[in-house]
């Protein structure tokens, strides 16, 4: 479990995160458990340089919500094709509730336009843009919300 949690974390491969992994929290009485949550950021740092493609869902190629949406499919859960419809079907929680496997859900104007799978430590796993790959990244703006797959 902590191999596949550092893994998924990116502290193989040169991503240059420095810190520790976190053995994975203890289920909340709302959504999925621990266990799921960790599966599914496991299967998404699996996707790593998987090249981005607009309305892509793997297992080759990705759009953000494609590669949220295969991860959690191969955790055991669905989710719905887009990101707004994503947002509307997880519970939301707070960033200090956060947990690594849960949603982050980058915000305009009141909407949804990106999402990624919460790393810790102030990082996402996503499927950036035309031209990018799958990446760890360091969440970028506080204009975020976090979602935890019900």
């Amino acid at each position: 479990m902590l191999i596949a949690l550092t893994l998924a974390l990116g502290l193989f491969g040169g991503v240059g995160v420095t810190t520790a992994a976190v053995p994975a929290q203890a289920a909340v009485s709302a959504g999925v458990p621990a266990a799921t949550s960790t599966k599914a950021l496991t299967f998404t740092a699996s996707r790593k340089g998987a090249r981005y493609q607009y309305g892509a869902t793997g297992p080759l190629r990705f759009d953000c919500s494609g590669l949220t949406r295969w991860a959690y499919r191969h955790a055991g859960k669905t989710l719905p094709r887009s990101t707004t419809q994503q947002y509307a079907a997880t519970i939301r929680i707070g960033r200090a509730a956060a947990r690594a496997g849960d949603l982050v859900f980058f915000m305009s104007g009141g909407r949804t336009y990106h999402v990624g799978v919460y790393a810790g430590h102030g990082k996402v796993w996503h499927a950036p843009k035309p031209g990018d790959r799958v990446k760890l990244a360091t969440i970028w703006t506080t204009a975020v919300r976090y979602g935890r797959v019900r």
